[in-house]
């Protein structure tokens, strides 16, 4: 062994343990932060959400943000809904697009990610696809830390594919808005204060729209059904997704 010069076999594991974070954090925010709707692929910024890469964060604000969340903006606190782990790579991902370099420790590591069945992994896949587009569960719904919480919990999980379908959805309100022709819409109700934050139902992914209270109107109820959004998937598959809600959350609560 050459004098002064570290082994390159001490080396490997520091580098090895350095990249894993960071590839796993790229994986959960690609799954749960990069669509349209949200930062993009890269951060690069899409929608209503702002580019990440390249803006000067320092780590102590990208930490705090990812945790705590940015009240009264969709940007949601992800320090109930990520492992330590899964969160601590997220910050680690996010640092590297600010030229921060990950500081990641065993420490930092958290317990293993959950384990899952062959048939929950699977759909744990399926919920956050990223081929499927809007299409994919992830839109609005966050399990297991992945996706966005723009609805509200279930308080089961239907048992079966049938069940599912027939969902009711006593949390979706009809919306009247006579600006940007938005006319009636199926909507998601956040906040009725001074100004009023709903999220439309017609597009996806949903649109937050933010309007003075005297402007809308909201009347309890809806047309709209959970089947209408789950046609990208089959019956098949919206089994393995079930089967992934079950085991992610054992006490029967989802965001639906």
């Amino acid at each position: 062994m050459m004098q002064g010069r570290p082994s390159l076999w001490l080396l490997l594991p520091a580098v090895a343990f350095a990249q894993e974070p960071l590839a796993r954090g790229t994986d959960v925010f690609n799954k749960s932060c990069a669509t349209g709707y949200c930062h993009q692929v890269n951060g690069s910024g899409g929608g209503a959400a702002p580019r990440l890469a390249a803006r000067g964060f320092e780590e102590d604000y990208i930490l705090r943000v990812i945790q705590n969340g940015i009240p009264g903006t969709p940007m949601p606190a992800f320090s109930t809904s990520l492992s330590r782990a899964d969160l601590m790579a997220v910050v680690a991902y996010v640092d590297s697009l600010n030229g921060i370099k990950p500081a990641m420790n065993a420490s930092d590591a958290g317990p293993p990610p959950r384990k899952l069945s062959g048939k929950a992994q699977e759909g744990r896949k399926l919920f956050s696809d990223q081929v499927l587009g809007f299409a994919r569960c992830s839109t609005c719904h966050q399990v297991d830390g992945l996706g966005l919480p723009i609805a509200s919990p279930m308080q089961k999980i239907p048992e079966n594919v049938a069940a599912l379908k027939q969902l009711e959805t006593p949390g979706v309100s009809t919306a009247t808005l006579d600006q940007d022709g938005a006319g009636t819409f199926p909507a998601l109700v956040l906040t009725q204060s001074q100004e009023t934050k709903v999220y439309d139902l017609t597009l996806a992914p949903p649109v937050l729209r933010t309007v003075p209270k005297a402007a809308i109107k909201i009347v309890a109820g809806s047309s709209w059904r959970h089947a209408s959004v789950l046609t990208a998937y089959s019956d098949a598959e919206l089994e393995f997704i079930l089967a992934f809600l079950r085991e992610a959350l054992p006490h029967g609560s989802a965001n639906n």
